[in-house]
């Protein structure tokens, strides 16, 4: 029964983690874009820092999310997904 447990969600530098991979991808040239679901805005550092690399950044949008305008300024093409897929 759901009433037998309580759900415990932690996140423990998942931000920072993807920032650092998102840092590493982008020095050593390892990719040419990044695509990026997110809301969270604490990943906008890692974002500029990828763009001033040359690395081109994409931000996908879901139905009823409005992304930070902080994400829309430092994102190349913002791209809207129809989810569910019909």
């Amino acid at each position: 029964m759901d009433d037998d447990f309580e759900p415990v969600f932690e996140q423990k530098g998942v931000d920072m983690r993807i920032g650092l991979d998102i840092t590493v991808l982008s020095e050593k040239q390892i990719v040419d874009r990044i695509i990026v679901v997110t809301g969270d805005t604490d990943c906008v550092p890692a974002l500029k820092h990828a763009r001033k690399a040359g690395l081109q950044v994409i931000l996908i949008k879901l139905p009823g999310n409005h992304p930070a305008r902080e994400f829309v300024a430092h994102a190349d093409l913002t791209r809207e997904l129809a989810w569910p897929a019909e």
